[in-house]
């Protein structure tokens, strides 16, 4: 397919949803550094309880509309369907600051993650529309790493933005979030204009290249075990991966005794590693496919051993006394997960072909089913035993089920025939 109106071509399309998948994680983390702060400020009584359920409304949200946002990515084509998700998710960023109560903002939050549902859906289409399969890990490591960018940096740009408010130590803590989540509703809106004037209308297809959009066969879809265990690896890999959104820094404030802004600078310092990762293992799996011709150990191989490698760093980390360097050894574990979690995006849209958008949601929606479950299981689990490290465990033992799904994983062909 031909993108000369496009600036920068195919790159050029992927380098924006590299950047939409950035904003969108930096907004949807929004939430983890002033956690404590919402909580005291809407009167929670229990912060672990009442913030895991806020968060996990997000991924109910985001989860519960994975199949219509893939739906309507392969009916109106992923550029519309970008410009509206984009538009809505930052509108309602914005209107999260308005919020009364806890209860409002869990059911604004929930909202604002179903906006965010058509993100992915969209750019893998993209990708699927405009890259050979020999390409395919490599952009879909790219555009990983924009959402564990994202997710890196969301942290310490939260924290330093809250410690920089003039007299921040006097400032009103219901005011400070307020002030963060309308700042965060900008660069949504200011992407969406951006892609809007470089990417024209036409400029990517609404039917896959090659093939005519036609009925999707959900009895196909349902009857695919190979479609079962793609979803089933993307739940659990998910669920664990949102600590790094959701509880991770309150985690290292109260297992490791750091302060608020130390805290978003060391969660960073983790999610460093996550888009290292994400980058090399779409680099290493298209290299590793393009030497042995095998898809096989160049997808699943290497998704199952990042996984295994994972929950062992894990585990190492609660080991280590020092916060810094068990840090180090968690972001080393986010590497493994994130280098081996680009064969996710990569098989979804082998398996998907030309219904790359409908096949990817279903995978999302069940990843983010797990991912909703997270934060509230998390917060269940510390409520009940006072033990904050015990999220490490519930995480490494996440980690080794996802790499076991990545072992019995062996789709053979798409399932709506190929894209070529």
């Amino acid at each position: 397919m031909t993108l000369a109106p496009v600036a920068g071509g195919r790159h050029g399309v992927l380098a924006l949803f590299c950047c939409a998948a950035a904003v969108a994680y930096v907004q949807r983390a929004a939430l983890g550094v002033p956690a404590a702060e919402i909580a005291s400020s809407l009167g929670s009584a229990d912060m672990a309880r009442d913030m895991g359920l806020v968060q996990s409304a997000w991924y109910a949200g985001y989860a519960a509309l994975q199949l219509p946002a893939g739906w309507l990515a392969d009916r109106i084509g992923s550029r519309l369907a970008a410009l509206v998700f984009a538009a809505c998710w930052s509108v309602l960023t914005g209107v999260a600051a308005l919020v009364p109560d806890l209860g409002s903002l869990a059911c604004v939050w929930g909202l604002m993650g179903a906006a965010q549902a058509g993100i992915f859906p969209c750019a893998a289409k993209a990708i699927g529309a405009v890259y050979p399969a020999g390409e395919r890990a490599r952009a879909s490591g790219f555009l990983a790493s924009g959402m564990t960018l994202g997710a890196a940096i969301a942290p310490a740009i939260t924290s330093f933005f809250l410690g920089a408010l003039p007299g921040a130590d006097d400032w009103p803590h219901a005011d400070r979030w307020r002030l963060l989540l309308v700042a965060y509703s900008v660069p949504g809106l200011a992407w969406a204009a951006l892609f809007q004037a470089l990417v024209p209308p036409g400029a990517l297809p609404v039917a896959t290249a090659g093939s005519a959009t036609g009925a999707t066969d959900w009895g196909r879809m349902a009857r695919s075990a190979d479609l079962w265990l793609l979803c089933a690896q993307q739940f659990f890999r998910a669920a664990a991966m949102v600590f790094f959104v959701t509880w991770f820094p309150v985690f290292l404030q109260k297992s490791r005794g750091v302060d608020p802004v130390s805290s978003g600078i060391l969660a960073t310092v983790a999610g460093v590693g996550g888009v290292a990762g994400s980058m090399l293992g779409g680099i290493v799996s298209d290299a590793l496919l393009a030497r042995t011709g095998n898809r096989r150990l160049s997808r699943q191989g290497l998704a199952c051993l990042g996984m295994a490698s994972c929950s062992a760093l894990i585990m190492l980390s609660h080991q280590i006394a020092d916060a810094t360097i068990s840090t180090i050894v968690i972001g080393m574990g986010a590497f493994c997960a994130t280098f081996g979690g680009v064969s996710g995006y990569t098989v979804a849209i082998e398996l998907g072909g030309r219904k790359v958008a409908t096949v990817f949601s279903t995978m999302n929606m069940f990843g983010n089913i797990g991912a909703a479950l997270f934060p509230v299981t998390a917060g269940w689990l510390v409520s009940a035993t006072g033990n904050w490290n015990s999220i490490v465990f519930l995480f490494a033992a996440i980690m080794a089920v996802d790499a076991a799904c990545w072992a019995a994983l062996n789709p053979k062909a798409p399932l709506f025939g190929d894209e070529t």
